[in-house]
């Protein structure tokens, strides 16, 4: 336990001893490789990682995890950027760029700290919730096509909602654990 915790305060002080601009660098490095990781898990269907065939939704959890401690308009521009990528990715009707950039302002706006307890469990609940949310923003972006009445739009996507919902929250912690853990390190290390 001591030699572990002795590895850990070692390497916090080695970047504790960088330069500044080299610290920030770094910081967006592994911000970046997290959305990369991210985004490239986010089509990929592992065994035990589906639920009916449907995934956890990767982007909308990193959007979550970056939004808790930011302001609504951080929150707003990372969510409508990784919603313009995932269109990208995918056809871009509907657009998952309002539905991430509302969910990101929505996790910026609950104002954690004073709510809503840290933990694991409160990550996965906001996740949950904005899960479902994304999938209703959607399903209202359906209906504006003309095709078929929300109602009906929703009745479909209720288990496609609701599976991406479980998982997603299960599967919250890790992503934001780390991230939490690394962006608090750093934010602490640039107060002092």
């Amino acid at each position: 336990m001591n030699y572990r915790s002795a590895i850990r305060r070692d390497s916090w002080s080695r970047v504790t001893r960088l330069r500044p601009q080299t610290r920030r660098l770094l910081n967006t490095l592994v911000t970046l490789a997290s959305l990369l990781l991210c985004l490239l898990i986010l089509p990929t269907r592992l065994p035990g990682m589906t639920l009916l065939g449907i995934g956890p939704n990767w982007l909308l959890i990193w959007v979550v995890a970056w939004s808790v401690k930011r302001s609504w308009f951080l929150g707003a521009a990372a969510g409508i950027a990784l919603g313009l990528i995932q269109d990208g990715m995918t056809s871009p009707i509907p657009s998952h760029a309002l539905s991430l950039g509302i969910v990101g302002i929505l996790t910026a706006r609950l104002q954690k700290q004073r709510f809503i307890q840290e933990d694991f469990i409160s990550v996965a609940l906001i996740v949950f919730g904005m899960s479902v949310i994304a999938e209703l923003i959607t399903a209202i972006q359906f209906s504006f096509l003309g095709e078929r009445s929300l109602m009906e739009i929703w009745h479909d996507r209720q288990l496609l909602a609701l599976s991406s919902a479980i998982l997603s929250s299960l599967w919250a912690p890790v992503v934001y654990f780390p991230l939490n853990v690394w962006w608090g390190r750093m934010k602490l290390i640039e107060s002092s």
